[in-house]
Formats: C-alpha cells, structure tokens, sequence
C-alpha cells in the first residue's frame, strides 16, 4: 500500500482532479456491469462521469443510461472506429476530450471511469489517459486464463474474476484462477464476483473508494504545499 501511495502522490494533480479509473477485459467478461455496479455504489456519494468505448456504436453508453445508474449527461460514449487498444494505448486523443469535457462540465469530480472497448490479455491503458486500470477476466473462459498472463492480468492495479456463479456450469476450478492469479500477479489484488448476485459490486467498490480516497488526499497535501503563505 505504501508504494501505491507513493505513486498517487507523484501523479497526483494540485489542481484537484478527478481520479481516471481504466476498465478493460475482453469481450462479455462484464466490463459494462462493473462500470453499472460502481455508479450504483459510488454514486451516491461521489462524483461521477463516465466514459464509454464501442468501435462502430455507443451500445454501451446506452445500456448504463437505459439502466439509470447516473444521470445520462454524465456519461459519454467514444466511437473508436479502430482497435480498441489504440483508443486506450496509443491515440488517446478522443478519449481524453471526452474526460476533460466531463469534467468542464460537472466538475469538480472525484471519479471519472473510462471503460475500453472489447479487448484482449493484452490491453493496457495510456498513463495519460487512466491513473489507475482494472482488468476483468470472467471464469467462462475456463480457470486457465489466468496463468496465460499478458499485460492486463499481470500489470493491471486490480484483477476481477467475474461470473463466479458459472464456475460449476464450465468446470472452472476458482481455487485454481485464484493460485495462478496471485503467481503472475507479484502481490496485486486480486477480487473474484459475481455481478449478477452482487448487482453493486461491493468488494471493488471498497477498493475503489480506497483509491479514491487516497488520490484526494494526495490532492489536497500537494495544494497545501504549492498554496503561497502571505506572511502576518
């Protein structure tokens, strides 16, 4: 935790702004439902935007104003028209307008999610673009995903196990994800659930208001410190 801390403190704005929360996973892990619980959890006690990726629609964006999870103004969609690792990794340009607008428009905010499109064990987000990124995995895929390893299982700051409701169903072995996803992990957290029983996702949105919590007070440390005194 404390190098985690460190590494807030050093990114950390002193104008004060939102913390960019990176979502990623491949294609039906429940990146969408995750980004749905949070605002749920969160949303009543922070501020929030939202920012969605599709490559030819904003299906997403619709599915979490449909659900009314956060007032639709708050929640933007980016077409991304190309892989959905460039928008996030390479040519974050569109993304980063989308989070800016929000915050010129609702801000100040405390959490701005940007969940990518649908991708891959490869998939990581631009430091200019997320502060911090969760990576969702879901057990469909069979309890050997984990230890295949890539980028965003290995390096993302939190691991989700999703849909452990179907492990039976598959024939995925949880106590097997879990050991081969603390061997490639090197101590990250990693968080196994169930959106469909657990529609606020409780134990990620604890981490999340951690995080949160953490970046404000690096915040508010570094105005106090680049904030002139005027002398008596």
């Amino acid at each position: 935790m404390g190098a985690q801390h460190d590494d807030l403190h050093d990114a950390a704005d002193p104008h004060g702004r939102a913390l960019r929360l990176g979502i990623g996973g491949p294609v039906g892990s429940g990146k969408t439902a995750l980004v749905a619980a949070l605002c749920r959890s969160l949303g009543p006690s922070m501020r929030l935007g939202v920012v969605t990726n599709d490559i030819y629609t904003t299906e997403d964006a619709e599915f979490l104003r449909r659900a009314g999870v956060l007032d639709p103004e708050r929640i933007l969609a980016v077409q991304t028209g190309c892989c959905p690792h460039t928008a996030i990794r390479d040519d974050i340009a569109a993304n980063l307008d989308a989070v800016e607008t929000l915050e010129e428009r609702f801000g100040p905010l405390d959490l701005v999610i940007v969940e990518s499109g649908g991708d891959n064990l490869t998939a990581t987000f631009s430091r200019g673009l997320a502060d911090r990124q969760i990576f969702v995995l879901d057990v469909s895929g069979g309890d050997k995903v984990p230890r295949k390893g890539g980028p965003g299982v290995t390096m993302a700051d939190l691991l989700v196990v999703n849909k452990t409701d179907l492990a039976p169903l598959v024939g995925a072995d949880l106590t097997v994800m879990s050991r081969d996803a603390a061997a490639v992990r090197d101590g990250r957290p990693v968080l196994f659930t169930s959106l469909r029983e657990d529609r606020s996702a409780h134990s990620v949105a604890e981490w999340v208001t951690s995080l949160v919590n953490t970046w404000k007070h690096a915040n508010a440390h570094d105005h106090e410190r680049t904030t002139p005194t005027t002398a008596a």
